[in-house]
Parts: C-alpha cells; sequence; structure tokens
C-alpha cells in the first residue's frame, strides 16, 4: 500500500470513527446501559473477524487463534474497550470536538514517549521539532475543551 493511499485510509477511518461514536452515543440514549452499545459493537467485530478467518484459513485460522491466546494478548482487547467506552462517554458529556481533541492529544504524547523509549538514543535537538508540534497540539486541545456551544 502506497502512502497516499495510506493516509487516505487513516482519513477516512477518522471520519468513520466519529459517525461510529454518534451513533454508538444514540445507541446508549436508547438503552439503559453503555455497554449494549459497547457489545453490539464488538460482537459485529468478533463476527466479522471470525468469518474472515475462516473464509481465508479454514480452521487451521481457528486452530491458530486458540493457540495464541494467553494472559497478556487480551490486553489490547481492554485497553480498546476502556478507548470505546472512554469515547462514547465523551461524546455524551463533553461533545465530539472536545473528545477527539483531548484523544489526539493524549495519543500524540503517548507516541511520542514510546518512540523515544523504543529509541536507541534520539538526539534532543530532533525532538524540539515533535515536542513543539505536541505543545501546539495540547494548546488546541485545551482552547476546543473550554469552548462553549
Amino acid at each position: 500500500m502506497n502512502q497516499s493511499l495510506t493516509l487516505a485510509f487513516l482519513v477516512a477511518a477518522g471520519i468513520g470513527l466519529v459517525v461510529q461514536n454518534t451513533i454508538m452515543v444514540r445507541i446508549t440514549q436508547s438503552s439503559s446501559t453503555i455497554l449494549i452499545a459497547m457489545l453490539l459493537n464488538s460482537l459485529v467485530g468478533i463476527v466479522l473477524f471470525v468469518s474472515i478467518l475462516l473464509i481465508k484459513h479454514g480452521l487451521t485460522g481457528a486452530q491458530e487463534l486458540l493457540h495464541s491466546i494467553k494472559w497478556w494478548t487480551l490486553i489490547p482487547g481492554l485497553l480498546g474497550s476502556f478507548f470505546v467506552f472512554a469515547s462514547i462517554s465523551g461524546y455524551q458529556y463533553v461533545g465530539a470536538a472536545t473528545t477527539i481533541a483531548v484523544l489526539v492529544a493524549s495519543q500524540l504524547i503517548g507516541g511520542l514517549v514510546m518512540d523515544v523509549v523504543r529509541s536507541q538514543g534520539i538526539p534532543w535537538r530532533a525532538l524540539v521539532g515533535p515536542v513543539c508540534g505536541a505543545v501546539l497540539l495540547v494548546i488546541g486541545a485545551w482552547l476546543v475543551a473550554r469552548r462553549q456551544f
């Protein structure tokens, strides 16, 4: 996949996330608990991915899936579920723009920290641009979060 197509997918995924969370808030408002929306979201994903796995790899794929389960392989699912919960709650209580601004700013900071930790010593000079960008994004998130509609 080339860089332009990858960026197009990222833009589509970002827009799709806004639509997804808006619909999930609607589901939450029409049910007794946020868990209904989260379970419907997870159920669709599980059915879709199990179907694709079985179509592409048959029972061998299912066996590999079962053998791949270890306690630590469940952490991404827990973190993903927490992300979905926080997103739905954010959309419902502080709005889409504030939720997105805070999520993006915190992801950027986390990503920068992860890149620095995983690197073999980034010179401080190379961090000036990314850190300035992160600071500007945090300021932007703060400006979005403090707005009143």
